[in-house]
């Protein structure tokens, strides 16, 4: 499957994973299946560029707690997004926390469940 591809299904099952995790925290608003596409477009555009910079730049806090900045800078990430877009909104840091461990596990569990395509021989 090209790269194309693997971005249309990451991108769908983000999106549905962001939409039953606005279903299940009283804290997390999406208007619409759109607002989700935009909210699964930006997450992963953001955690494929910005992030690896900023855990680049944060090596020495991120030793320091063991690992645990790293989920400071996903709820960095997470609450950017909810400024940027128009229909996602949050409550606050501790609902970003939850959102983006909900979202992490509903894509795995659907990732799961679709199967992955395996990687074509060269």
């Amino acid at each position: 499957m090209n790269i194309i591809g693997k971005f249309f299904i990451s991108t769908i099952t983000t999106s549905l994973a962001v939409l039953l995790a606005a279903y299940i925290l009283p804290g997390v608003e999406v208007n619409d299946p759109m607002t989700a596409i935009v909210v699964a477009i930006l997450l992963g555009l953001l955690n494929t560029f910005v992030k690896p910079i900023l855990v680049l730049l944060t090596i020495p806090i991120t030793i320091v707690t063991l690992g645990l900045f790293l989920l400071v800078i996903n709820v960095l990430i997470i609450m950017w997004v909810d400024d940027i877009v128009a229909g996602f909104h949050l409550s606050g840091w501790l609902i970003a926390l939850a959102f983006s461990f909900i979202v992490s596990i509903i894509g795995s569990v659907i990732e799961r469940v679709i199967g992955r395509p395996k990687e074509e021989a060269d």
